[in-house]
């Protein structure tokens, strides 16, 4: 019997946003707490599954705010380590009037890149049916190979695992460097959540369905969900391609975290239901939840605080 459902292992850090101007006018940042792997661990406690974050904060005050944040939504933190010298990473988000974003991240080093290969408890992968992770644990030295070291750890215990690669250009060395990372993650999971603009910067294709056949003849990844913000999303499986409309909310205020909640659905619905054949009518049941789900994150500030519950989702439904 496995301990966690889900053990996710990554960033977790402050995402600065805008929150109206001063007196004086400059403006107002609220720090909310965030980063995509515990954004998706939060949702799925919303929906009564149980989680276990792998990760590194700093020993400040904002590590201890997110430390709070864990144990109040409900994320394992067994997995959570501080670092007494380096600071918790920060990331600062600047929303345009379309809801788009624009990240600038005060990382170099911050605490979530010191995570090592010490830091990993293999009892802790080993006990969780599904393992899930995102890129932002390979752009430097120490936390890629504690990233790694958990995918083989994840592989040889047989879990089910999920990638996110979640691009953020701003922190890698290079655009080439993050190709060859991403591609990494790529080739050790079977379940692939991908956004528009990364299947299109990752294979070169314009055309979706020709970026995501790339990706399924190179890596052989059995299901694979393209998220393409207000035009909805699609689910390839096998030889099945299905597309869901986006639900479009009138008092939409960011996008932070749509995807990610989105993503969570997707593994809720294979824990239902176990990861097997699935038909083109589940496929559909599933993306629909999972686009409700992410709609109703995009009318809230911040995401790891105030995901939906089942009822919620089910109610716009």
């Amino acid at each position: 019997m496995s301990k966690y459902d889900v053990t996710a292992l990554g960033e977790l850090l402050i995402d600065f946003t805008e929150n109206g101007v001063s007196g004086q006018g400059n403006p107002l940042m609220e720090a909310n707490p965030g980063g995509a792997p515990c954004n998706v661990l939060s949702m799925l406690n919303r929906l009564g599954h149980s989680t276990n974050f792998i990760g590194k904060i700093g020993k400040d005050m904002f590590g201890d705010q997110l430390e709070t944040a864990l144990k109040e939504v409900g994320i394992g933190t067994e997995g959570l380590k501080r670092d007494e010298e380096v600071h918790t990473t920060l990331a600062f988000v600047h929303t345009f009037p379309d809801g788009d974003r624009e990240f600038s991240f005060y990382r170099n080093p911050g605490a979530d890149m010191m995570l090592s290969e010490d830091d990993i408890d293999p009892e802790q992968i080993k006990n969780s049916k599904i393992f899930h992770y995102g890129s932002l644990s390979m752009t430097d030295e120490v936390c890629r190979k504690a990233t790694r070291k958990a995918i083989a750890l994840a592989e040889e215990a047989g879990c089910l695992i999920s990638y996110d690669p979640n691009l953020r250009a701003p922190l890698w060395k290079s655009m080439d460097l993050a190709k060859e990372q991403i591609a990494y993650g790529f080739e050790h999971c079977q379940i692939l959540k991908i956004s528009d603009n990364e299947i299109q910067w990752f294979t070169g294709k314009e055309d979706y369905d020709e970026g995501i056949a790339v990706l399924k003849e190179r890596y052989n990844i059995p299901l694979i969900l393209l998220s393409m913000g207000r035009d909805g999303s699609r689910a390839y499986y096998k030889d099945l391609r299905v597309e869901i409309p986006a639900r479009i909310q009138e008092n939409t205020i960011e996008t932070t975290g749509a995807g990610d909640t989105f993503g969570a659905c997707i593994l809720h619905y294979v824990l239902e239901n176990g990861f097997r054949d699935y038909s083109e009518a589940e496929l559909k049941e599933m993306l629909t939840f999972a686009n409700a789900a992410a709609s109703i994150v995009t009318t809230r500030k911040g995401a790891l605080r105030v995901m939906p519950s089942k009822e919620e989702v089910e109610a716009i439904l």
